[in-house]
């Protein structure tokens, strides 16, 4: 549950920060009448990402079972690699985020309504679809036949949403380049477990080999059905009995990926310093209507700023 609960939180989290950088740009530089085709884009995107998540969960049952755990593996690796970049993408441009939107909220602000609704849906539309996939991945590895994944998630997304209403109104200030730093880590672990579930259920559908080659059998130590078995399943997709491949594939995804991403310099921090995005704290509230910030300066005078 505890998983899930990340996945809605992290997830969310970003949509509600878009959201509330979006809003409260129109609202600052006076724009109010832009906010009900802001608001037309991020309902659209919700339907759609929704859609999608029931569109996943619904037709897969008509399947038969090869086909179903086919069409899981499969998109559970999907999943991992859409999730896996999104961290890397936001710990890339977390400094740059408000600054990319407001160009871009400009440029529709020029075109019309109709610019708006699509500037709002593509920006939450992403995180909508990668977050109905990965949910579905997610859910679907660690399923323990109660509502308790799906619960989780429910909670994560109430508390994105909560917490990006707190940014907008300005009582809230947390450090989001540390947030975004050790969730991001914590969904790379997730991601790992769903990954090798994912290729286990391509070996249940005969994709590939090895479903009889056991990399070890702790069930008798940690049975699935305990209370701790339960909980490492929950929250690491861990498996007392998984094939050699499952192991393989966990580590050589986990161990790389975790590497890259606390790396001091290269890919995993985009300009250098871990600690590139330290001003977002500052950024996620600061644009507020009601903001106490020490910035105001940075508030755009213009449309075209």
């Amino acid at each position: 549950m505890f998983s899930n609960y990340l996945i809605g939180l992290r997830e969310g989290l970003e949509a509600s920060l878009v959201v509330c950088i979006l809003i409260a740009y129109l609202v600052k530089t006076g724009r109010t009448d832009a906010l009900k085709p802001i608001w037309i884009g991020i309902a659209v995107a919700v339907l759609i990402a929704m859609g999608f998540g029931c569109a996943l969960e619904f037709g897969s049952q008509e399947l038969t079972f090869e086909a179903q755990e086919a069409l899981g593996g499969s998109l559970s690796i999907v999943a991992v690699g859409l999730v896996t970049w999104m961290v890397f993408w936001m710990r890339r441009t977390a400094r740059h985020l408000k600054a990319e939107l407001h160009g871009k909220l400009d440029a529709a602000l020029a075109m019309g309504t109709g610019a708006l609704v699509a500037t709002a849906f593509l920006a939450v539309g992403r995180e909508g679809l990668e977050t109905a996939l990965f949910v579905w991945a997610s859910v679907h590895a660690a399923s323990d036949g109660t509502p308790r994944p799906l619960i989780g998630v429910a909670l994560g997304l109430a508390s994105a949403v909560f917490l990006g209403w707190l940014f907008y109104r300005g009582a809230l200030r947390i450090n989001l380049a540390k947030f975004f730093t050790w969730t991001g880590a914590m969904l790379v672990v997730v991601a790992a477990g769903v990954l090798a579930y994912g290729f286990h259920d391509l070996q249940e559908a005969d994709w590939i080999p090895g479903l009889t080659s056991q990399a070890f059998d702790i069930s008798g130590t940690v049975p699935p059905d305990s209370w701790y078995g339960t909980l490492l399943k929950g929250v690491f997709n861990f498996q007392p009995d998984p094939t050699v491949l499952q192991v393989t594939v966990w580590l050589l995804y986990l161990v790389p990926t975790l590497a890259f991403f606390f790396a001091p310099v290269g890919f995993g921090s985009g300009k250098g310093k871990v600690k590139a995005p330290d001003d977002a704290p500052e950024d996620a509230s600061e644009d507020a209507p009601d903001e106490q910030g020490s910035r105001p300066s940075r508030a755009p005078q213009t449309p075209s700023a």
